[in-house]
């Protein structure tokens, strides 16, 4: 069952997306147990540990598992949902730290519509003024 496995993948693409700055905050954590509960895994084998937090995910993993959910050739309607899921969690704790930045700014490079589309802009607008603000404020 493709879809299932599709859904799990994504859900573990989350899960990694969430500790991409080294912890999971505890609005993406909220975040998190809501999704895993609308896709019934949480009894999932592999899902549990990782939703637990027993098991860290390092951002090579999340990366990858991104190229495995998209493949060499992401198609239009995988690409919004990941990059949509993945922005729902990055906004659910207000900030945006360096690394979440970064994994935005690599999947707008996989968007297979080149980018065009005015949600992806406006998205992408709105992270580099919290990513500029941000470093004013680190000097």
């Amino acid at each position: 069952m493709k879809n299932k496995a599709d859904t799990k993948q994504l859900v573990k693409i989350l899960i990694g997306a969430a500790w991409i700055d080294g912890r999971i905050q505890p609005e993406e954590r909220q975040y998190l147990q809501q999704i895993v509960a609308e896709k019934n895994l949480g009894d999932d084998p592999e899902i549990r540990p990782l939703l637990g937090e027993l098991v860290p995910v390092k951002p090579d993993q999340c990366y990858e598992w991104i190229r495995e959910y998209l493949g060499d050739r992401p198609n239009p309607e995988d690409y919004q949902k990941l990059l949509s899921a993945i922005s729902g969690l990055i906004y659910s704790d207000g900030t945006i730290e360096t690394e979440e930045a970064k994994l935005l700014t690599r999947l707008q490079l996989l968007d297979p519509a080149g980018s065009h589309e005015p949600i992806h802009s406006a998205v992408l607008r709105a992270i580099q003024k919290m990513y500029r603000s941000w470093l004013t404020e680190q000097r």
